[in-house]
């Protein structure tokens, strides 16, 4: 059952991973359009530069939650790769639990009245010609962390299934992850 729910987990990681490598394109097509328009015609839009930035908070607050899943995130691994499987999982499990959790939950919840309070006022960039909306922006503070969150309980059932069975349950998981689509 929790191999089910682990799978379950990593393809919507990979889902997620997918839509992130479009925003990113989309910024990378952005800074491009924008490099040429500043260089070779000598006209520049605030409204694009601000997109770059836009597209590129989604990039990084949505992609945590996806290195997260993806094993892609910062550790001390000098130590940690001498380490058996079970007590590697252990190690994830409490600093997901003790330490990513919290802070995410603390994130997320203090948030709520940042978003809040520049959407009633319906924010938008002080700049001349900047984008209007910017609460949009904003808003994907307290959703990236909900995800981040849901990555982390991915994360947790994954190396519980890594410590209650050990080295076989990896090997299983990449056969039936190999299979998938």
């Amino acid at each position: 059952m929790l191999l089910k729910i682990e799978l379950f987990f990593q393809r919507t990681s990979r889902l997620l991973g997918r839509g992130l490598a479009i925003v990113f394109l989309l910024m990378t097509a952005n800074v491009f359009f924008d490099v040429v328009m500043r260089y070779f015609f000598h006209n520049s839009s605030v409204g694009m530069q601000e997109m770059e930035w836009h597209l590129f908070s989604i990039v990084i607050l949505f992609g945590v939650s996806v290195a997260l899943l993806e094993e892609g995130h910062v550790r001390v691994d000098f130590l940690y790769d001498r380490f058996p499987v079970r007590r590697r999982a252990l190690i994830n499990i409490i600093g997901t639990v003790f330490f990513l959790l919290p802070l995410a939950c603390l994130i997320l919840f203090g948030s709520f009245d940042f978003v809040h309070d520049s959407y009633k006022i319906k924010e938008i960039s002080e700049n001349p010609g900047g984008l209007h909306y910017r609460y949009l922006i904003k808003a994907m503070i307290p959703l990236s962390f909900g995800v981040l969150i849901f990555a982390a309980l991915g994360y947790t059932v994954k190396n519980i299934n890594l410590f209650r069975r050990g080295e076989e349950t990896a090997i299983v998981a990449r056969i039936v992850e190999e299979k998938q689509p």
